[in-house]
């Protein structure tokens, strides 16, 4: 199954749904990572969160960057998602692996441990949204719950799921459901839905039986009202870096750290955290960098 998005509403526009298939882009960032099974279940969840909260937002271009930092062996993870559907990410120590925990489950809040979840809201203009929470239990859809009930008002459950074996990832995703102010009184709901979301026994085994985010979205919200918009987004691991921005970024060092990476290393070599693409930057490339920043010193002398 594609990896994809959808919308829906229920309870007469009082609650708000959303579920993402990112079975395949995990699988991606995976390879590109060499990540260890922890560490793409961690990953994985942060990005689908990623994505889901991406969803909300309204202006083109809007982005969102989820930043796990815990004193775990996993370090950070950080993930940039955007309302176009587009993520990437990465974990600080990719090949960090655990036993299970006492579920038999990948121990993903051992990974992380304690600390705390950052999010960044960037609409395209102005100064972009910051918030800080504390980490609940590193498990990442805990953790973002959390944060949007905490700095947002809304409560919220999220669900999330990365199942991954000997062949990679076979299921990916996750569902955030979240109560508006129209009926966060309606306590009855609240408590129904609340079942609802508990009883699930997670994402990804709802994938692997072959169920669809239309069919979960019916299972979950069927009788409430559910209303699934006709519109469903692709979703994709996707990184903007370039040649050009490496040259850039070399540029900014300065004529005398690029002479002395011709001297010594006869060129440079660097690799995008988010992606893992290797770039190399030759003697030839650095002298016209070298040129360039003599010209536009020139031109303002």
């Amino acid at each position: 199954m594609a990896d994809q998005l959808i919308r829906a509403t229920a309870a007469d526009g009082g609650i708000r749904a959303v579920g993402a298939i990112t079975t395949r882009l995990t699988e991606e960032a995976r390879q590109r990572h060499k990540l260890s099974y922890v560490a793409t279940a961690a990953l994985g969840r942060t990005m689908a969160a990623g994505l889901l909260m991406a969803s909300s937002m309204k202006r083109i271009g809007s982005r969102v960057n989820v930043r796990v930092k815990g004193d775990g062996p996993l370090g950070g993870i950080l993930v940039d998602a955007g309302l176009d559907g587009t993520v990437r990410g990465f974990v600080e120590n990719p090949t960090v692996e655990l036993p299970p925990n006492a579920k038999g489950k990948l121990d993903v809040g051992g990974a992380v441990g304690e600390g705390y979840l950052y999010v960044v809201r960037d609409v395209g203009y102005g100064y972009p949204y910051s918030s800080t929470v504390e980490l609940v239990s590193g498990e990442i859809g805990d953790d973002v719950a959390h944060y949007l009930g905490a700095s947002e008002q809304t409560p919220s459950a999220v669900v999330l799921g990365v199942f991954v074996g000997a062949n990679g990832v076979t299921a990916a995703g996750g569902l955030l459901v979240q109560v508006l102010p129209k009926a966060a009184r309606d306590e009855a709901l609240i408590e129904t839905l609340e079942s609802r979301v508990a009883a699930l026994s997670g994402f990804t085994p709802l994938l692997q039986a072959g169920k669809s985010l239309t069919e979960i979205f019916q299972d979950l919200l069927g009788d409430m009202g559910l209303a699934i918009f006709p519109e469903t987004q692709m979703l994709r691991f996707h990184c903007g870096c370039s040649f050009e921005r490496v040259l850039g970024a070399l540029k900014m060092l300065g004529e005398a750290e690029l002479q002395d990476m011709i001297v010594k290393d006869d060129g440079a070599e660097a690799t995008c955290d988010f992606c893992s693409t290797v770039y190399q930057a030759s003697s030839a490339h650095l002298a016209q960098l070298i040129v360039d920043l003599q010209a536009e010193s020139s031109a303002t002398n």
